[in-house]
């Protein structure tokens, strides 16, 4: 004897994607112009150590030195352009309304 369970097809389930885009592209722009002072703050501290401007502010500790400076503006680039990347993402890409026209009057010839 075999028995058969029948079960009525539901809504799938679908994974929602990226939840926080919106954060991320915030958060991304917060970080740009903290990449912008870091690399100012370098290049003061470079041109402090060359003696042609005032002294820097910082003057012992790991701070004190324009490379960690440097290296931070770096990589807070670096995290902005990755989470802008991941804020932006769109899976395919969407025609515009001049590739349309352009593809009619392919299509018309």
């Amino acid at each position: 004897m075999r028995v058969r369970i029948r079960l009525n097809r539901g809504t799938k389930v679908r994974q929602s994607g990226r939840k926080n885009k919106h954060v991320a592209l915030a958060l991304a722009s917060l970080l740009t112009p903290a990449a912008v002072m870091a690399c100012a703050l370098a290049f003061w501290r470079l041109s402090a150590d060359l003696k042609v401007t005032s002294q820097f502010p910082i003057t012992d500790g790991l701070f004190s030195h324009w490379q960690v400076w440097v290296s931070g503006a770096t990589v807070l680039q670096l995290c902005a352009v990755v989470l802008n990347r991941y804020g932006n993402s769109d899976p395919g890409i969407q025609n515009s309304v001049d590739d349309e026209s352009q593809r009619v009057l392919v299509n018309s010839r």
